[in-house]
């Protein structure tokens, strides 16, 4: 997350304090552990300045070891290493050290949100999308949608521009299909409602279209009023929060079927092929016999 392209020269010179060896680079991380996550072998650090690769912030980090995730505990402070790609495309942390577990007991763990289990029906909050208009997820009902968030500030190559590009690519590939373009959405909400109003996200939107405003047939970009994007947010098991001028947050890629129930999540780990896939198979699959779940209305 986070890093730039390098010419070869400035790569060769980040090696003399960072350890770079065969297509990795690794970085020196020093934080508290503010969350964890079992389930996906994360844990959420509240980290000091990483010299060259990003600012101070709280973020999730997949941790290469699973057994490690099992024994730190928010309040945790914390040593690691964080070991990047050259690309940037992954990153993750190794040889994590505990440093200090006093706050263990001053630091209650946060209690994440409960997100919809798969069959489970989406709350249809009020969205506005690039074009003030108000849209609901109800109205794509008869259509496949990938659903995630982002936020158009977002500074961090790794997160949201690559959401939005991936993103990108696939509505490219879903226009040579007609059939299929009319048979799937793709939505994103943003983060941040207070900045990215529907002039911003229009901006933002048209920048990932190659400036083709009918784009926007296909592709949504939305934000909602505080109070229904953390209802939205707590449904799909997202956590994020205001740090200084960014936003901290999780990642979560969603796809809802045709009859707006929840198929199937991605959080750190994914390819362009395997949503786009995943989305064209749903598209064209005959409806689910399933039992009726509540959402959040």
């Amino acid at each position: 997350m986070g890093l730039r392209s390098l010419f070869t020269v400035i790569i060769l010179g980040f090696c003399f304090t960072v350890s770079c060896q065969h297509g990795l680079k690794r970085y020196h991380l020093r934080g508290q552990v503010m969350d964890k996550n079992v389930a996906t072998n994360e844990i959420t650090v509240d980290h000091e300045d990483i010299p060259g690769f990003m600012a101070a912030m709280t973020m999730p980090y997949k941790v290469k070891d699973p057994a490690v995730v099992q024994e730190v505990e928010p309040g945790d402070k914390i040593a690691a290493d964080v070991v990047t790609t050259t690309d940037g495309t992954d990153y993750w942390l190794e040889d994590v050290r505990v440093t200090d577990e006093s706050g263990r007991k001053s630091t209650p763990p946060p209690s994440p949100p409960q997100r919809l289990a798969v069959g489970e029906r989406v709350p249809s909050l009020p969205l506005v999308n690039q074009d003030g208009k108000t849209i609901h997820l109800d109205d794509f009902k008869g259509r496949a949608v990938l659903l995630t968030f982002v936020y158009t500030r977002c500074p961090m190559p790794n997160f949201c521009p690559r959401l939005s590009s991936q993103f990108a690519r696939i509505h490219e590939d879903l226009t040579k299909t007609p059939g299929l373009l009319a048979k799937t959405h793709l939505l994103t909400v943003s983060f941040d409602p207070k900045y990215d109003t529907a002039p911003v996200l229009r901006r933002y939107g048209l920048a990932y279209l190659d400036n083709d405003a009918s784009g926007f047939a296909q592709w949504d970009f939305a934000s909602a009023v505080p109070s229904d994007l953390r209802k939205l947010a707590n449904a799909f098991g997202l956590i994020y929060f205001e740090q200084g001028n960014q936003i901290a947050h999780s990642m979560d890629i969603v796809l809802i079927s045709p009859q707006g129930k929840i198929v199937k999540y991605w959080a750190t780990e994914w390819t362009i092929a395997e949503l786009e896939d995943a989305l064209k198979a749903e598209a064209t699959a005959p409806p689910r016999q399933t039992a009726q779940a509540g959402g959040l209305q």
